[in-house]
């Protein structure tokens, strides 16, 4: 069997030879018409920049040295006022992608919303751009050890010369930030890294992802801090909003054997019903549920996030518990079945961050405070700048901790630099994380995956390679990234990721119960994968290997 690595040094050296640039060109032809060859035999040594009326070419070279040093080159003095520190970061980022896979990571990136729009962008910034020639010069400048730049991606492009429209360039890179590619490269390798190699069938007695057979009873409730002041509450009062979910059962028997009571925490701005197919599951099968409404919901357009929700959140659980804890004792359809010694928390985007930490992780505003030094939003992703609003935080050092909290669930949540480098290590509950690969708000990397490996205790990762941000969400709810610009999957495409978190949340809060060894096949990776499909591979695992999270 031939070696492609071999056939690519040999085809580079042979490009590189003194000979004609037309038998060049059709080599280049075809090598991408040949699948063993998806790399460039020729390479591009200059660019021409093409900003308003005005028209250059330069030498790569000169680019390569702009990136490196900071400097601007004499024929680069056309462009001083735009390239900035922020552009020549851009030009350095890199990402590490698997020669291996550098063609199908192209090609799954085409694929997704996102990557169509990224390519069309790129069309514009590079009008002579063609997919079979990104493949090439992706291919190439992947065999690079220390990655992939836009420098080198410049120098594998399979033309000598390359023509970009600067300023169709420079809105490209505010456009579209580093993080969230990074974890696409990840997120592409994920599949196979995770994926279980057994070829025995999982079959299990029950599906945990099928309703209960108990009638669920619905009931809301609004509660009102009164010891909280709240800029987006009325009349100076922290409403919260809830709404209870309890199956019908026996009183008597329920006070015997309590279950554990289930806390569901939504995003930004979203609404308590985003997760109302969860709680409805989890109370058909024996669970009461309060799913609530945070009053970040009413917040002004004008005040994205005041830095104080990142302490209010939290609070609004502890408050929550002590309000049902004293509903549970009056007389009621809801006495005895209210169990707030014994809680499971879930929550979504925000929310994720809102069960960290009420299972005890730490904020460091330190750490966060210098991340956020000099960040540009509109070159980040929007849970990379959400975060930096809790930098402005007097109170260096907040217990956010719950200790009712038994066990959490963080779905695509905010974490970010929120919790420092160790924060996380403080919870000593088990925790389940979801992250999923298309996730352009909370991208995978920086957000669930590095977390995940912070955690010391008991922890679970489910991954859903080709999930964004609100697929495993209600489809009929509203959140604020609901938006033309982010594509969502949220329909029954997704169908499957919400059928796993339904059976994986409830075998995984049945751990807090005497049916614990009934469920616990449903926290392994044969169950995750058999509700697979191909255009939503899912996995679920307890640890990640280092080549994933050793990102730079």
């Amino acid at each position: 069997m031939i070696n492609k690595n071999t056939l690519l040094s040999n085809v580079q050296k042979f490009s590189s030879s003194g000979i004609s640039k037309v038998v060049r060109k059709k080599l280049w032809h075809l090598a991408i018409a040949t699948p063993i060859f998806a790399t460039p035999v020729m390479a591009a040594e200059k660019v021409t920049l093409k900003l308003g009326g005005f028209e250059s070419a330069i030498a790569i070279s000169e680019l390569e040295q702009f990136a490196k040093t900071g400097v601007v080159p004499p024929q680069l003095q056309l462009y001083s006022a735009f390239l900035t520190p922020q552009v020549r970061k851009t030009l350095n980022n890199r990402l590490q992608i698997d020669p291996e896979r550098a063609d199908g990571y192209i090609t799954q990136l085409s694929a997704s919303p996102y990557g169509k729009q990224l390519l069309k962008y790129l069309g514009v910034a590079i009008p002579e751009l063609t997919l079979p020639q990104l493949q090439a010069a992706v291919s190439l400048a992947a065999q690079q050890a220390n990655g992939v730049s836009v420098v080198s991606l410049i120098k594998a492009y399979p033309q000598d010369n390359i023509v970009i429209d600067a300023t169709a360039a420079i809105a490209l890179a505010v456009k579209f930030n580093p993080s969230y590619l990074q974890s696409q490269a990840v997120g592409s390798s994920l599949a196979d890294k995770l994926a279980v190699t057994s070829s025995t069938e999982f079959k299990p007695s029950f599906d945990p992802a099928k309703l209960g057979t108990a009638k669920v009873i619905e009931q809301t409730i609004v509660f009102q801090d009164r010891q909280r002041d709240s800029a987006s509450a009325h009349a100076g009062l922290r409403n919260l909003p809830v709404d209870i979910y309890y199956p019908q059962q026996n009183s008597l028997l329920s006070a015997l054997r309590p279950t554990p009571l289930v806390v569901i925490s939504p995003g930004l701005r979203a609404d308590r019903k985003f997760f109302s197919y969860l709680a409805r599951h989890l109370a058909s099968h024996g669970l009461t549920v309060a799913a609530l409404e945070h009053p970040d919901r009413t917040v002004s357009p004008n005040s994205l996030l005041p830095a104080t929700e990142f302490i209010n959140r939290p609070k609004d659980i502890s408050f929550l518990l002590d309000e049902l804890s004293k509903l549970n004792q009056q007389t009621g359809a809801l006495q005895g079945k209210l169990n707030t010694e014994k809680v499971s928390i879930i929550g979504h985007s925000l929310g994720g961050y809102t069960a960290l930490a009420v299972a005890g992780g730490e904020l460091n505003l330190q750490q966060l405070r210098q991340a956020c030094k000099g960040v540009n939003p509109l070159a980040q992703a929007p849970a990379d700048w959400l975060q930096c609003g809790a930098a402005t935080l007097i109170d260096s050092k907040v217990e956010l901790q719950d200790k009712r909290i038994k066990n959490a669930i963080a779905l695509n949540p905010v974490v970010g630099q929120l919790f420092g480098e160790n924060g996380l290590s403080k919870i000593n509950i088990p925790v389940l994380v979801l992250a999923s690969t298309e996730d352009a708000i909370t991208p995978v990397l920086n957000h669930q995956l590095r977390p995940f490996t912070q955690l010391g205790a008991q922890k679970y990762l489910v991954t859903a390679i080709g999930g964004t941000h609100l697929s495993v969400g209600n489809p009929n709810s509203q959140a604020i990234t609901d938006t033309r610009v982010i594509k969502e999957r949220r329909g029954v495409e997704v169908q499957p990721l919400r059928q796993l978190i339904s059976g994986v949340s409830l075998a995984f809060i049945n751990q807090l119960t005497p049916n614990a060894q009934i469920y616990q096949t449903f926290l392994t990776p044969a169950y995750a994968q058999s509700l697979s499909s191909p255009n939503l591979p899912l996995r679920l695992s307890t640890e990640l290997p280092k080549s994933v999270i050793n990102q730079p």
